[in-house]
């Protein structure tokens, strides 16, 4: 079938700026017209029989690049691996930091960037889980601002069917798998495991591990669906687009 001829004069979409792609030239040109750095911060921790291990890094990369993309901001290489829920049985793969190593390795890398002329750093994450959380946030810097975004804090309540939050490979990180890399995921694999809330919360605290009887996914993935991870996808992105990206720092007007 023949394809249609692009418009006149039609300007190819703007690409992430990958540090990694990037000659010293190129990062401090951008640098210069804004010292801003996004630094995806993922896990690799089971989801389920149906999800990829690095399910957390897939979503926040996706997200990395479309800001990056759209606002010009420099993108850092993936942290791939963080603070880690013990589990009462071993799930092949799984591989986790402890709290103070993801905390001194974030310190070494923010050092190291803020020396070459970064002011603000933009720490995005799709974990929930305290340990993991603390190490982002209480990360030092000599001058420059650290923003620490859990892209699972957004309220897309109204968008799901069986759930009120987010848990761990449910109806929420299938429904975006689904939607940013199908391929990924076995959706006939899929196994619903519910927890208390109260359960909930202890697990997220790091006082409960997850249960010997848990297929490693929490919640509902059953009832996961391509379209409803677009837009749980959509609605994490503007939330997070007019929040940190468009809205000006608190000291501004």
């Amino acid at each position: 079938m023949t394809q249609p001829l692009p418009a006149p004069n039609a300007r190819p979409a703007p690409q992430p700026l990958r540090l990694k792609e990037l000659r010293p030239a190129q990062v401090a040109e951008t640098l210069a017209r804004d010292p801003r750095l996004i630094v995806p911060v993922g896990t690799c921790e089971q989801h389920g029989p149906h999800m990829p291990l690095g399910c957390d890094t897939i979503i926040v990369e996706h997200l990395a690049d479309d800001f990056s993309a759209e606002f010009g901001v420099l993108r850092a290489p993936t942290l791939e691996y963080g603070v880690n829920v013990d589990t009462e049985r071993g799930f092949p793969g799984n591989a986790s930091l402890r709290r103070k190593t993801l905390h001194r390795t974030l310190n070494d890398l923010i050092d190291a960037w803020e020396a070459t002329g970064i002011k603000e750093f933009i720490l995005l994450t799709a974990h929930e889980h305290d340990p993991h959380l603390e190490a982002l946030a209480t990360v030092v810097t000599s001058g420059a601002r650290v923003r620490v975004v859990d892209i699972l804090e957004v309220d897309f309540s109204d968008l799901l069917e069986a759930q009120s939050e987010p848990m761990h490979g449910d109806e929420v990180d299938t429904s975006l798998l689904l939607y940013l890399a199908p391929e990924l995921v076995a959706a006939d694999l899929a196994q619903d495991y519910m927890m208390s809330r109260d359960e909930l919360r202890r697990y997220r605290r790091g006082w409960l591990r997850v249960p010997k009887g848990s297929p490693g996914s929490i919640g509902r993935p059953r009832l996961a669906s391509a379209s409803k991870g677009e837009q749980i996808y959509m609605r994490i992105r503007g939330r997070i687009r007019d929040r940190i990206f468009v809205a000006p720092p608190p000291d501004e007007p």
